[in-house]
């Protein structure tokens, strides 16, 4: 809306609003906009929450550090919506139907998450709504937006069925995948990726702390894939995608707006989130955020290299399904009635594992946090080895 009204109309009459016309400045706006819209209504919003008594309820077999954050207010999520959605209404080109798939899908994976916390919060019910009925409803949401991204002419038909593999050439060696194909792999993308980041949100700042480090790696990967910039070559101007060999997909950049809100609001939300919390973000957070940064990857065709930035998020999952599936295949009717069965880690996911085996909270964060770190700066790092 701000772009709108200083750019649209008034940088005829006021020639310096023009600036605004740069993604790169709308970037740094819309960051900004979003830590301080957080700075500023979080200490009311965490008041609201502790009069309204929602509180964290905690599972009764985990780690037995948890139990004294019993009634830490959750659903904090919600702030991190607001200021993401503010902020990218008044800074992106609200032309754009890029923006609106990646706002619209984070939105609703964020009510998915609501929802789920409401059940938990209102009915005192931990396990929330069934989780048939949410995988539903996630599949869902990512495979309308993906059916009609990948159904409709929002990007040009020789980027919209390549897949972009990491560390190729895209113009030489992208793989062409049917678009019915395409809109299930989008979905099985941004559904995973949301369920993953709900998985790793089991201590304090572990979740938020990658979730941002996501956000500026896809800030710079949406910018480089759609501004305009061209270098001088030997074979004449080209965009800075094609000198890279990525995908060029016209208006990306203003994904990286998108991108730089949610970067503003998880460092805002870090500030209330660190340990020890003040807030947790409850699932209106982690599947909202999630389903962010999984638009973000699919939008800019950068799904397998969500594999490396997301990598931490891809080892908690991985932890959940394998501790689930090997107990599953051993389980049995122990001589007391009670089933039985072997486990891979002491608990999962497994940064609860880390907990059983004596690593103090602080310590398994920051480990955790180093390690997403680097492999952020990984997958940066494709750009160049392509």
């Amino acid at each position: 809306m701000l772009f709108h009204l200083l750019y649209g109309a008034l940088a005829s009459d006021v020639g310096w609003l023009r600036v605004f016309r740069y993604p790169s400045m709308r970037i740094l706006c819309a960051a900004i906009t979003a830590l301080l819209l957080s700075f500023l209504i979080g200490p009311w919003f965490i008041e609201r929450l502790k009069s309204r008594q929602i509180g964290e309820t905690i599972r009764e077999d985990g780690p037995a550090t948890h139990k004294k954050k019993a009634g830490t207010p959750t659903m904090g999520g919600s702030l991190i919506l607001f200021c993401l959605a503010v902020s990218t209404l008044l800074w992106c080109d609200l032309r754009s139907s890029l923006v609106w798939l990646a706002l619209s899908v984070t939105i609703a994976f964020g009510a998915i998450g609501f929802a789920d916390d409401y059940e938990k919060v209102a009915k005192k019910n931990k396990k929330g709504i069934s989780g048939k009925l949410r995988l539903l409803l996630e599949f869902s949401v990512a495979g309308g937006a993906m059916a009609y991204l990948f159904f409709s002419n929002t990007m040009s038909e020789d980027v919209r069925l390549h897949v972009q593999l990491p560390f190729t050439n895209f113009y030489e060696q992208g793989l062409i995948i049917p678009a019915w194909a395409y809109t299930l792999f989008g979905a099985f993308v941004v559904v995973g990726t949301a369920n993953a980041v709900n998985l790793t949100d089991g201590l304090d700042g572990l979740a938020i702390g990658p979730s941002i480090m996501n956000a500026g790696v896809f800030l710079l990967l949406a910018y480089i894939a759609g501004v305009s910039t061209t270098i001088l070559t030997a074979q004449g101007p080209i965009s800075i995608a094609q000198y890279l060999h990525i995908a060029h997909i016209q208006g990306a950049e203003e994904l990286a707006v998108f991108a730089a809100a949610l970067f503003g609001s998880g460092i805002g939300f870090l500030w209330y989130n660190a340990y020890p919390a003040q807030v947790f973000m409850g699932d209106v957070g982690s599947l909202g955020i999630g389903g962010a940064i999984g638009m973000l990857a699919v939008l800019t065709k950068n799904e397998l290299v969500l594999l490396i930035v997301g990598g931490l998020f891809v080892v908690e999952a991985l932890s959940v399904i394998i501790q689930t599936s090997v107990f599953k295949w051993t389980k049995r009717v122990g001589d007391d009635g009670k089933v039985v069965g072997k486990r891979v880690f002491r608990m999962a996911p497994i940064h609860h594992h880390y907990e059983k085996i004596g690593w103090d909270e602080p310590k398994i964060i920051v480990r955790f946090w180093l390690i997403s770190a680097l492999l952020a700066l990984l997958a940066l790092g494709t750009l160049k080895m392509r």
